[in-house]
């Protein structure tokens, strides 16, 4: 691997070791999974399923379009979060 490539791909923690970045196994991704997850459900029962009667019991408010929606920007944000300052895994790990 030339230097140009490993630049790109090996990220350098806070201590100044070389190390890869955690991906999809960092528990941001995955918040942001279950969140994005929870609030589309909340937007399509929002949209598609709320009653008339359920609008009457929020005084008019459609409590689960609103929900989702701000899980949906949460998720967002999480991931966004993630991508911006992703978490540096140490190449060599510990050796017991």
């Amino acid at each position: 691997m030339t230097d140009q490539q490993r630049s790109t791909t090996e990220k350098r923690d806070a201590t100044g070791e070389a190390g890869h970045q955690a991906g999809a196994f960092d528990i941001r991704t995955f918040i942001a999974l279950l969140i994005g997850i929870y609030g589309v459900v909340l937007v399509a029962t929002g949209l598609f399923g709320t009653s008339e009667e359920a609008l009457a019991k929020a005084d008019g408010l459609n409590v689960n379009l609103w929900a989702g929606l701000g899980m949906v920007v949460v998720a967002a944000l999480f991931r966004i979060w993630a991508r911006a300052r992703p978490v540096v895994v140490p190449d060599d790990g510990e050796e017991n």
